[in-house]
């Protein structure tokens, strides 16, 4: 008696779907190296594990990613300076006051990267960095100086609308980076093992710290 088989896919069909996974592939690794970075830190993180993660060998993982070095930055760029650009577009097209525009670019900081899995990333880099100088040297040219622009380029802006009183920038700006330094650190570090009534709620701590900012910032 025949018996009945399974329908073949088309070749087309088959091909289509494997072009769509090869695709996904270099996201997929970087969410798996992202967690891993976080995790366990640069140095303990092996690609081997990455590409487990993943589900895929480590062979295919080298395909998208010579070194561990460049899986690292592609993490970097695909989670936090790949943000720059469009809020350097914001910042050019902003309609609004610089109060706004500063409370804008802290909460629009906090919901792309400060409550994702990418917040663990400054952690990492403060910990690690003495110990791979060029990776420190290209995540100051990738992250650090590009959002210390950003922010001088709102207090520029504030000063010259009359909107702020006048300060050196350069410190006006680390003081208005160390809360958010501090925030993302606590997260990673304390808050998942702090008794309830010791953890901070980020919401409120930014609309605190946006309070401060202003009331310290603005004219009398």
């Amino acid at each position: 008696m025949p018996t009945l088989s399974a329908p073949v896919e088309p070749l087309d069909r088959t091909a289509a779907r494997r072009s769509r996974r090869k695709d996904a592939r270099p996201g997929e690794l970087l969410a798996a190296a992202l967690d891993l970075f976080v995790e366990k830190g640069y140095a303990a993180t092996r690609v081997e594990e990455v590409a487990h993660r993943a589900g895929v060998s480590k062979g295919t993982l080298f395909l998208y990613f010579p070194s561990k070095e460049d899986l690292f930055k592609a993490v970097v760029r695909a989670h936090l300076s790949g943000h720059f650009v469009r809020w350097g577009e914001e910042i050019d097209t902003f309609q609004g006051s610089s109060p706004d525009m500063l409370r804008y670019a802290l909460t629009s900081w906090w919901q792309h990267i400060g409550s994702t899995q990418a917040s663990g990333i400054p952690k990492l880099m403060m910990s690690e960095a003495g110990n791979f100088p060029q990776l420190a040297a290209f995540y100051q040219q990738e992250v650090i100086e590009p959002g210390n622009a950003l922010l001088a380029r709102i207090l520029e802006r504030g000063m010259a609308r009359g909107e702020f009183r006048h300060m050196d920038l350069k410190y006006g700006v680390y003081l208005m980076l160390a809360p958010l330094v501090f925030l993302v650190l606590w997260k990673h570090s304390f808050a998942p093992c702090c008794d309830r009534l010791a953890q901070i709620d980020p919401e409120t701590y930014l609309s605190a710290q946006i309070d401060m900012l202003l009331h310290g910032l603005t004219q009398p």
